[in-house]
């Protein structure tokens, strides 16, 4: 297995929000007026560490601000959360609290989390403020339009605000809750493992290590039916590797790899993956102009280096046999070619194997 070192690049730039990305948000509603930026969080005095329940570090700290700052960060993340939650209507900002502002260096996108709370009946949720970048933008839009998973952000100038996604961190659960499923379930968890990496693949979503997404366990009738949900969208079409965007290349998946190897066969491996393709060129049809004007944008725009461009073209020429990436100018393109593929299979009713 390639290690991490040679699959990944050690840094990601953030790409800028181009006019047109811009405009597209705003036609979508993802853009909001407010007044307070990411980098008005990061004017904290003092913080300390965040511990879990076993007093292990979460690498996440907990910020503290003068009396003056804080009453205006806190009256600006409330009108946030009735905006990202509701209508943006002031009526319940009096009965919210903001409870903690969290900060983690971990990662490219340091983002801070905010945890609020209803005082009437003590329920909180939280939502996470993070700096723009273009390529994290199209991760979201393209998990909306292509996941069976709605998302729920707003871009505002330099701000990115992101919905917190429930579940179970993919490592917590490989560690902790794997070993204790029942053979019935590690097959459907083998299945969803399966329809997820082809989802990654086929959209160019990278690094999709266990700590990048969750698993969601949901009570059926007299069963529990898993479903698995990437939390991270740094690395949407960056890297040249083919490999970044084939989960079962990440050393932190190996269990769940080989999970699937001994619970699912070839054709059953087969069918999940037909049946992704299927659902995801369902959701273009159905979404035709938000996915043509998303693409547009992409096409228009800089998210990768023109190295990784040809890098995975060479791969894409090499693993699919089309030749048509070969014409391709940039991450947008590239990404068009292998949805056209995916949507013209279905309508064919053929099924080909892309990947």
């Amino acid at each position: 297995m390639a290690s991490e070192e040679k699959l990944m690049s050690k840094k990601k730039p953030a790409f800028p929000v181009s006019e047109m990305l811009n405009a597209y948000l705003k036609n979508y509603n993802r853009n909001i007026k407010n007044s307070i930026y990411y980098d008005d969080l990061l004017r904290f005095q003092g913080s300390v560490t965040v511990y879990d329940k076993n007093e292990e570090d979460t690498l996440w700290v907990r910020t503290y601000y003068s009396q003056f700052d804080r009453e205006e960060i806190d009256r600006n993340l409330k009108k946030i959360y009735t905006m990202l939650h509701s209508d943006g209507n002031d009526q319940s900002i009096p009965f919210l609290n903001v409870d903690a502002i969290d900060y983690c260096t971990f990662g490219n996108s340091k983002p801070f989390r905010i945890k609020i709370r209803n005082i009437l009946n003590d329920n909180y949720t939280y939502f996470y403020v993070k700096k723009t970048d273009a390529s994290r933008i199209y991760g979201l839009e393209l998990e909306h339009i292509l996941s069976p998973h709605n998302m729920n952000f707003l871009v505002y100038k330099d701000t990115l605000i992101e919905e917190h996604i429930a579940g179970i961190p993919g490592d917590d659960f490989i560690r902790d809750f794997l070993p204790k499923c029942t053979e019935l379930e590690k097959a459907q968890i083998a299945k969803e493992f399966v329809k997820f990496k082809e989802r990654c693949l086929v959209r160019l979503l990278g690094d999709m290590r266990s700590y990048n997404y969750v698993i969601t366990p949901t009570h059926d009738f007299d069963h529990i039916v898993y479903k698995i949900r990437a939390i991270d969208f740094d690395q949407q079409s960056f890297e040249g590797n083919l490999k970044v965007y084939n989960l079962q290349f990440m050393k932190e998946n190996f269990k769940m790899t080989e999970m699937v190897g001994k619970k699912l066969q070839n054709d059953s491996i087969q069918q999940y993956k037909i049946e992704e393709r299927s659902f995801m060129a369902k959701r273009m049809i159905t979404a035709p102009k938000r996915t043509l004007r998303l693409i547009k944008c992409m096409k228009a725009d800089t998210i990768s280096f023109p190295e990784n461009v040809e890098l995975l073209k060479t791969h894409l020429i090499k693993y699919v046999g089309d030749v048509k990436f070969k014409d391709c100018k940039n991450m947008g393109e590239i990404l068009e070619t292998i949805l056209a593929f995916v949507k013209r299979n279905y309508l064919d009713i053929s099924n080909k194997e892309l990947f």
